[in-house]
């Protein structure tokens, strides 16, 4: 019987327990091809075999670089880990400086990329780290295939040293460097061991409601991020097929393709998905449009547990065969549970989809906590709106006097690569301090209110918590993403992301006379004083020193390309200040 205590053993416990003819299926070509866990388990060795054959020693460090989530990548991690080598994930959208700092400060000696976007970015900063080869996914010209790697492993006859290698890996070493965006400065290394992830995986996967038999999970978040990547264990774990979605614009396709039991979440996905339901509600005449506002008026009062009695759930049931029944079916129509992490997700978006039939489970975490720290759960009550539930096995939380969440437990990093002053200011009596603010309730759930470094205080003294105000506001169709600011000044404002594809239907809609390109619909007085309305409605859920006074509204969308946002879907606070300085000059030096 395999007791997994290393990231390599979950295929091979998949393999003994729960076998799956198609274990990991990536779409090539317009066509779903899939390897079952035998097939999944010889390639890693395959990639083992030909690894000990270029030289990589224990502890040589591998970048893999993907744009999307997809088989090889799997293949590759399994290939690596399983020598005692270290997989070095890269987000595929940092800049080529970015990739050169990556790849120098993890002293990277193998690169393996998706594709050739990927590859052009390596290419340019190749000649100044330590990588050897290059290895691509796809079929490049001029770039070696990953493919050599299956000849050159062919050979069976250096299997017992893979073996040996793998009977040397202790789950306390190190399996994985994981580089974090980070909203400021230069990324930092978080150490985490085979233990960390995997202790992780195997205490979240009570939480995780597969049914018994034929699983489908649609995996789309970037693997290179932990959140993603210990669920993709998780699966593995329970036997699941797991199938990597095209593109983060092509989510509703493949999820009407494969039709997914569950699903990971980032709250910006699930703010866009309802944005284009309430589109299509608006669009509806007479009786069909009162029907779906009553539906949505009904979904907002949402409760878990039946908390709203019988006439309610009574309702519920009229509304899910006549309305929510079609956003099930928009999403595949066997979607019962979604997994939401990275960031605060709006309640009326949890009561929303839980209404639907298709429950919200907020996770928290950070990557040094590999990630996961608490995650609700529908059965045994462990789950209520607004919170983030309750810590997972072996994970202690303990709550500071200032409000700071420190975690202590098995999934807790090794520490920052190369940075032990960094992790020592991160650090007390096996604590880790998480920089994030909370409270755990009488029942156990645990609640986020913000970031340590996000409160400020305006210059009459007082303290204002921006996400608290920020995820209110969201909740506006008008607004796409909003920041607030006001550190040292006599008010609070925000710099505005209008949600312009929606202004633009909206300007359909109403037959306004405004032009609709985005500079036009930012500068637009209509559009502004439309804000307003959405400003003051939620300025009314705040005390009057938190409120936001002024607004400007940005003329272009927040990107994780224009460095807006991190690849998390963060914003970059500093950074979005400083490339509309002159918007928060004219708040408040005009």
């Amino acid at each position: 019987m395999i007791k997994i205590t290393r990231l390599f053993d979950f295929p091979y416990y998949q393999l003994e327990n729960k076998p799956n003819a198609k274990a990991l299926v990536t779409k090539y070509n317009g066509e779903w091809k899939s390897i079952s866990t035998q097939e999944y388990v010889d390639k890693s060795n395959t990639i083992s075999r030909a690894l000990l054959r270029l030289g990589i020693q224990k502890d040589d460090k591998i970048a893999v670089i993907s744009t999307t989530n997809r088989t090889e990548w799997n293949i590759m991690d399994i290939g690596i880990l399983q020598l005692g080598a270290q997989n070095i994930p890269i987000y595929p959208t940092i800049s080529a400086e970015d990739y050169e700092y990556v790849l120098n400060h993890s002293e990277s000696i193998y690169c393996f990329v998706s594709d050739e976007a990927v590859l052009e970015k390596v290419r340019k900063v190749q000649a100044n780290t330590k990588i050897k080869e290059i290895y691509s996914f796809d079929h490049i010209e001029g770039c070696k295939h990953y493919s050599e790697l299956f000849e050159l492993g062919k050979d069976t006859s250096n299997q017992p040293e893979v073996e040996a290698r793998k009977d040397a890996v202790k789950p306390t070493d190190l399996a994985t460097i994981i580089y974090t965006s980070g909203t400021t400065g230069k990324p930092k290394g978080v150490m985490l061991s085979h233990w960390n992830i995997t202790s992780n995986a195997l205490d979240s996967s009570p939480r995780v409601p597969l049914v018994e038999g034929d699983n489908r999970v649609l995996s789309f978040l970037p693997i290179c991020h932990i959140f993603e990547r210990v669920l993709i264990y998780v699966y593995q774990h329970e036997g699941a097929s797991i199938y990597f979605a095209e593109a983060i614009d092509k989510i509703g396709d493949n999820a009407k393709e494969i039709k997914p039991h569950l699903m990971s979440v980032v709250p910006r996905l699930l703010e866009k998905v309802f944005d284009k339901i309430m589109l299509k509600g608006e669009e509806l005449s007479g009786i069909k449009k009162g029907l779906f506002f009553w539906a949505v008026r009904l979904g907002e009062r949402w409760e878990p547990y039946g908390a709203n009695g019988w006439w309610y759930e009574f309702q519920l049931k009229i509304a899910s065969k006549l309305i929510f029944s079609k956003w099930r079916e928009a999403l595949g129509g066997e979607l019962k549970t979604m997994v939401s992490g990275s960031a605060a997700l709006q309640p009326r978006l949890a009561r929303m989809f839980g209404a639907a039939d298709m429950k919200v489970m907020e996770g928290y975490g950070l990557t040094e906590t590999s990630p996961v720290v608490s995650v609700g759960m529908y059965k045994d009550n462990h789950y209520k709106v607004g919170t983030v539930g309750k810590a997972i096995g072996n994970v202690k939380i303990k709550i500071e006097e200032d409000g700071e969440i420190l975690v202590k437990g098995p999934n807790v990093m090794l520490g920052y690569y190369k940075d032990p002053e960094k992790t020592a200011e991160v650090m007390s009596n096996g604590y880790f301090h998480t920089g994030d603010k909370g409270e755990v309730d009488a029942d156990g759930f645990l609640k986020i209110t913000g970031r340590k470094k996000e409160m400020f205080k305006t210059s009459g003294g007082k303290y204002v918590i921006p996400p608290l105000l920020e995820n209110d506001m969201k909740q506006s169709l008008f607004i796409e993403q909003i920041m607030v600011v006001g550190e040292g000044e006599k008010m609070p404002a925000a710099l505005i992301q209008p949600n312009f594809d929606f202004i633009r239907d909206w300007i359909d809609l109403k037959k306004h006379n405004i032009g609709k390109t985005d500079v036009e619909i930012a500068n637009s007085e209509q559009v502004i004083s439309r804000i307003q309305e959405e400003i003051d409605k939620y300025n009314k859920h705040f005390g009057k020193w938190e409120q936001i006074k002024r607004f400007e509204l940005t003329p272009d969308v927040w990107s994780i390309e224009g460095g807006h946002l991190t690849p998390t879907m963060k914003m970059k606070r500093a950074i979005i200040k400083g490339i509309y300085q002159d918007l928060y000059d004219k708040i408040y030096r005009n």
